[in-house]
């Protein structure tokens, strides 16, 4: 019974983010196929809690879409400084690099046309068709048929590796569990007494970096970013309370993601993007170990 729960309770449950995929296999050794961007429920041992009222993305200070060489490619993005990123300040001179990705320009089904080409008219800042070009930010503008980064300037104009003009939505859940010693107990961080949450976390090829499914609902400030495409998303945080599911399953990383594997939470971890930001959020949440500064008591045990 326990054995199809848990094939059930997988099935859906994406571990995927942008470039990196997972391979979720049960005790016995099947593959369980794995979802990109889908969610369910996922039995009485899961809960899923969505963390879409937090507003995180409007605190950060737009520095990883900033950076240069662009991901996968060594194209250098003209200098942005902190003064002159938002759009109500007027640059003049501001000549972004123009950078669309060979393998976005072939046409893959998740991606957009050139805007030049004749047969292709997107609806802007509303649902078109299938492709869903709402922000979760609110309404932003469209400047020479472009959608302009409501986070503002980046350095580089086009597409670089997203599909979609405008924003490009991830959805990914983000997979807790306590960290438990030999005997299944808890355990507790020895400065701030609080339990140790982790996640599974998901190392990059492309930069090597630690990477999560996201947990937050809005804009990311995301190394692929341009000033006419960005990354937004929005995610779930599903947490094995009691071990029992999450600690009979293998994790393996698929062909273009290095590792994959239990990490412990803390602000010690260099994440990718702002999912340092993002993780904290589920942290504080879950009333686990964070930061060796916070002096709360665990509780629940």
């Amino acid at each position: 019974m326990a054995g199809r729960s848990l094939g059930k309770a997988l099935a859906t449950v994406s571990l995927s983010v942008a470039l990196a995929s997972v391979t979720v296999r049960s005790s016995g050794g099947r593959s369980i196929p794995v979802s990109r961007n889908s969610f369910s429920s996922c039995g009485s041992h899961l809960n899923g809690d969505n963390m879409s009222g937090c507003n995180g993305a409007k605190d950060n200070s737009h520095n990883k879409a900033r950076t240069s060489p662009y991901p996968g490619s060594k194209v250098e993005r003209s200098q942005v400084p902190n003064e002159k990123v938002g759009w109500v300040v007027e640059w003049q001179d501001y000549n972004p690099v123009e950078y669309t990705a060979v393998s976005v320009l072939a046409g893959p089904r998740w991606a957009d046309p050139q805007i030049s080409e004749s047969n292709f008219s997107p609806k802007f800042n509303e649902k078109d068709g299938h492709v869903e070009r709402k922000s979760q930010n609110g309404l932003y503008e469209i400047e020479n048929g472009r959608p302009r980064n409501p986070a503002g300037r980046t350095g580089l104009v086009g597409r670089g590796l997203l599909g979609r003009w405008g924003p490009n939505h991830a959805a990914d859940p983000i997979i807790t569990r306590w960290k438990r010693d030999s005997s299944g107990n808890k355990i507790t961080h020895p400065v701030s007494g609080k339990c140790i949450l982790q996640f599974v976390a998901i190392k990059r090829k492309d930069c090597g970096e630690w990477a999560i499914p996201g947990i937050y609902k809005g804009y990311v400030d995301d190394p692929r970013n341009t000033d006419n495409a960005w990354m937004e998303t929005e995610a779930v945080n599903y947490h094995d309370e009691t071990g029992e599911i999450m600690d009979n399953i293998n994790l393996e990383a698929g062909d273009d993601a290095g590792k994959v594997k239990w990490v412990d939470i803390s602000d010690q971890l260099k994440l990718y993007a702002s999912h340092s930001q993002f993780i904290r959020l589920v942290a504080e949440k879950r009333d686990a170990h964070w930061s060796e500064d916070s002096e709360a008591d665990c509780h629940g045990l």
